[in-house]
């Protein structure tokens, strides 16, 4: 047996090897060792009487995959070794073979919680040209391809995708494979195949780039050779480039917080969770997929609108859809299954549920009279037949594994209810006989038993074996408080019975692998209604998020770039506030206006007003309405961040290396149709650096890029640019300040802001008293300064004092006073007057007067 696993080990060296032994999948070697350890399991040893025990760990058969999922959620790979052949009917060694490799790519989960969750895998080849990029989610069979130049985009399309595998044909260089672990991508060489295999033609008929096409054909190889079943649940292929949607980078669409918060990496906070109201998996993963991918073309985004729109009108007509839509399950995932033969009854009435929901949605479509909902409900088929042959077959509660009986419907088949007719007969003897016996011999606890061991028997308690008829009776097996005996009769009704059941099962299992087949031939219109169902509970999604949230339907022109905004909210932040508490904002950028450069204090609301914009387009190019009174603006082709103050992990940059490089990525990229966001660019380093090298870039943006650029800054002496140039507006978040306090108005006014407020916010996040009191006297000394401030030795002694020679020399300068009144200079000198209120400031006052009063 070790000789069998050792040579199945040989071809899956980086997997771990789940070996198939009686009930228990067994691990041995260093598979055992590392496999205890991470899944807690108890580490054995087998041939202990040898020099070299080896390492054990098993796992029990029906519990197998909660550890698989384990270890491939932590970037392993697990090959199933199972026994191919029945051990009974084996002679000599029994036959065993990997019936699939799970991968981190490969992974399909079963998890609830996991249905608006994609898993993809990838694939990337490399070519004379650049690279050829396919992915594809294997529980739903979509795939996607488009050719890339740089591996920097490739790394960015990995990063968007999430992506947990990649099938790389190419040499990576250490910087790449650093990416990859710290990506926390599981890096595959691709597949050996022979031969042509008609699923990898099916897939690529309709690509026509060869780097595409060699992506693809390591793509499904690959799942190929892993999987090792039916695949005919991959779709034919898309072709797709980048620049055919709303470019962001991975960065750009985390600073935004489209999928998920960025703080948490949790849903809750994030785009996704404001917009999505779907009631089906599969429409939680489109609306994920069209926030990773705004339209650009503006007939596209109209259709969308219709959509949403007509349903926004039509509250009865979504109420109605909605209600149908949430008895449909999966299909995608449910189709997937079908194709893999992993499907079980259960499933496959699911399927059946969820096609019967779909006449209930024409319906509702059809008479809502509204032309754009009736064409489409035009395309969808509902497969009624589909869905019969399913409930005419399988029972209402069928079990879930398929291969124990009791699943499909009486008079499916003859001879099925025939062996049933046999098993009832059966049963009513064997009751019959146990009422016989016990009237015979007198036994009234005598009772009639199976087990799979001894079959049937007769038991009979040990207070009553001396009523027993040995003459009829046999016994068969002795436990501690009773006897059991067989008789002839009995031994042949079991055979019948048995036999029965034996052969009933079978049957029952061969017609549900039939049913199963049947509804395999039906997959493309499966998946093809799985995609317009999706669609249909996203746009009921967006008319309902639009109705509760009071949002409007954007218009877009073509011919120019202006921005107009009325009172625009952001999204997310109006969701974790009171009703009514947040304050809308207008924006306005015309043909004369490219830039607004925003100041304002810390915490006033620069970045939110600069992210509800971005948020505005995203939501109006993927067809939403958007959180405003209204919104005309053009079709943006990129959106560009420099948000936030973090290092960037994975590719080992420090903050200010992370925003130059986000700076740089506009202002190489960046075109007239582009819009920007930049907060608080060059603030990672020494304050003149950082002002020079903001002033460069906005004055670069204004003259050599032309984008709708918000450009948030503390440096106030970059206010004065728009003296220079023309297409730059000030703009400020308001702030006053009462009694001391600091009062964020979150509104946006013309013009600069007067300063910054900077000690006020400190006092706000509870610094303490001493900490601000010296900092408002280094203010007024650096104020006092101003411009005439020399190099930096000269700015140091702001905050050490005068050299010691003066210093020396004011203190002999100075009056003697005496120890009271040093001790009230001293308690001045340390007073914050901000924190005070007049009252107390007069009760100080007067402390004062009685211990001067006192000492004289």
């Amino acid at each position: 047996m070790m000789e069998q696993y050792y040579e199945i080990k040989k071809q899956y060296p980086d997997a771990f090897l789940f070996y198939r032994v009686g009930d228990f999948y067994e691990l041995f070697e260093d598979d055992a060792v590392k496999g205890a350890q991470i899944l807690e399991l108890t580490l054995t040893h087998r041939s202990n009487k040898t020099k070299n025990p080896i390492p054990m760990a098993g796992v029990p058969h029906a519990a197998v995959e909660t550890y698989v999922n384990t270890l491939v959620e932590k970037g392993y790979k697990v090959a199933l070794c199972e026994q191919l052949e029945d051990p009974k009917k084996a002679q000599g060694m029994v036959k065993r073979g990997i019936i699939q490799l799970v991968t981190p790519g490969t992974m399909m989960s079963d998890k609830p919680s996991a249905g608006k969750e994609t898993n993809y895998l990838t694939s990337v080849v490399t070519t004379k040209s650049g690279f050829g990029l396919a992915y594809s989610d294997l529980s739903t069979g979509e795939i996607y391809a488009t050719h890339l130049k740089k591996f920097a985009a490739v790394s960015n399309e990995l990063l968007s995708l999430r992506t947990r595998e990649v099938v790389y044909n190419g040499p990576l260089t250490e910087k790449d494979k650093e990416f990859m672990r710290n990506a926390n991508i599981t890096v595959s060489k691709p597949a050996k195949l022979e031969g042509k295999h008609a699923e990898i033609s099916y897939v690529e008929q309709w690509l026509t780039n060869m780097a595409e096409k060699a992506a693809v054909q390591q793509l499904v190889g690959y799942l190929l050779t892993t999987q090792k079943r039916s695949l005919a649940h991959l779709q034919v292929a898309k072709s797709y480039e980048i620049s055919q949607y709303l470019q962001m980078s991975h960065t750009v669409q985390n600073n935004l917080e489209l999928i998920s918060s960025a703080k948490t990496g949790k849903k809750m906070g994030s785009l996704f969770w404001v917009l999505d109201k779907t009631h089906t998996a599969m429409g939680g993963r489109l609306l994920k997929q069209w926030l990773a991918r705004p339209l650009l073309s503006p007939e596209k985004i109209t259709d969308r609108q219709e959509m949403v729109q007509a349903l926004l009108d039509g509250y009865f007509t979504r109420e109605n859809i909605i209600d149908a839509l949430k008895g449909v399950y999966d299909l995608e995932r449910l189709t997937g299954r079908v194709a893999f033969g992993s499907v079980n009854a259960r499933e496959l009435l699911q399927l059946a549920h969820s096609l019967e929901a779909v006449p209930v949605i024409l319906d509702a479509l059809n008479q809502a009279k509204n032309s754009t909902l009736q064409n489409f409900a035009s395309q969808i088929d509902p497969l009624k037949g589909v869905a019969q042959v399913i409930t005419t077959t399988i029972v209402k509660d069928p079990p879930i594994l398929t291969t124990e009986g009791g699943l499909i419907k009486q008079g499916v088949d003859q001879q099925l209810d025939r062996y049933h007719d046999a098993m009832n007969n059966g049963k009513q003897w064997l009751a019959q006989m146990e009422t016989d016996e016990r009237r015979k011999t007198g036994i009234e606890n005598l009772k009639v038993g199976y087990n799979k061991v001894f079959g049937y028997y007769l038991q009979v308690t040990n207070s009553n074996k001396g009523k027993v008829p040995l003459d009829r009776y046999t016994r068969k097996q002795t436990l501690t408080n009773a006897e059991r005996y067989i008789t002839p009769e009995l031994k042949e009704h079991e055979n019948l019975i048995l036999e029965a059941q034996t052969k009933s099962t079978d049957l029952e299992y061969d017609l549900f692998v039939k049913l199963r087949e049947e509804v395999k031939k039906y997959i493309p219109a499966l998946q093809k209604l799985a995609n317009q169902l999706a669609a249909l509970d996203v746009y009921c999604s967006l008319a309902e998020v639009a109705e509760q949230n009071n949002y409007c339907r954007p218009s877009f022109h073509s011919d120019k770039q202006d921005v107009k905004v009325i009172a625009g909210r952001h999204p997310v932040v109006e969701q974790v506030m009171k009703a009514g508490a947040y304050i809308p904002n207008d924006l306005r950028l015309d043909s004369a206006t490219d830039i607004y450069l925003i100041t304002g204090p810390n915490m006033s609301g620069k970045s939110t007003y600069m992210r509800q914009m971005a948020l505005i387009v995203v939501m109006a190019q993927i067809g939403s309405f958007v959180p405003a009174d209204s919104a005309s603006l053009p079709i943006f082709d990129q959106i560009f961040t420099r948000i936030g103050a973090a290092d960037d992990l994975i590719s080992g940059q420090s903050t200010f290396m992370v925003e130059m490089n986000e700076a740089n990525e506009a202002l190489q990229y960046a075109t007239k149709r582009s819009l920007i966001l930049f907060d608080e660019i060059g603030r990672g380093t020494a304050t003149y650096d950082g002002m020079a090298l903001a002033g460069a870039i906005v004055k670069y943006l204004h003259d050599e890029v032309g984008a709708k650029v918000l450009f948030a800054t503390h440096y106030h002496e970059l206010t004065d640019l728009d003296q220079s140039l023309d297409r730059l507006k000030n703009i400020h978040v308001g702030a006053t300040e009462e009694n001391g306090k600091l009062i964020f108005l979150h509104k946006i006014l013309p013009g600069p802001a007067d300063q910054s407020y900077g000690i006020h916010v400190a006092q706000l996040a509870g610094l303490p008293n001493k900490v601000l009191r010296e900092a408002t006297k280094l203010l007024k000394r650096l104020e006092a300064q101003g411009s005439s401030i020399g190099p930096a030795s000269q700015q140091l002694n702001l905050f050490v004092g005068e050299n010691k020679t003066e210093a020396e020399e004011e203190a002999a300068a100075e009056p003697e006073v005496s120890s009271a009144e040093k001790d009230i200079i001293d308690e001045i000198s340390n007073l914050y007057l901000a924190d005070k209120t007049p009252l107390q400031v007069m009760q100080l006052v007067e402390n004062w007067q009685e211990d001067l009063k006192g000492e004289d």
